[in-house]
């Protein structure tokens, strides 16, 4: 399901107009980056999930058809946790 999609649905569901809808669903959206991008902070979502933000660590890595060993970089991730109801 496509963000098209969801705003079609949202507008057949309420009546409302669908650009209202998308103002509202990138108003959302924009949100949510903000406070995980910016602010460093998880979002929770109660019923639908959380966003949570995940620290890996530096790690050592083979590659083995040049027999050599690399370093993985710390990177940040963006994990989506569901609830059990799902």
């Amino acid at each position: 399901m496509t963000k098209a999609d969801i705003i079609s649905e949202i507008a057949v569901q309420t009546g409302l107009q669908k650009k209202d809808i998308s103002v509202t669903i990138e108003s959302f959206m924009e949100i949510i980056k903000g406070s995980l991008l910016d602010n460093k902070e998880n979002v929770y979502l109660r019923g639908f999930g959380s966003f949570i933000i995940k620290h890996r660590a530096e790690k050592t890595a083979r590659n083995i058809t040049k027999n050599t060993t690399i370093t993985m970089l710390r990177t940040i991730c963006l994990v989506l946790n569901q609830p059990k109801a799902l």
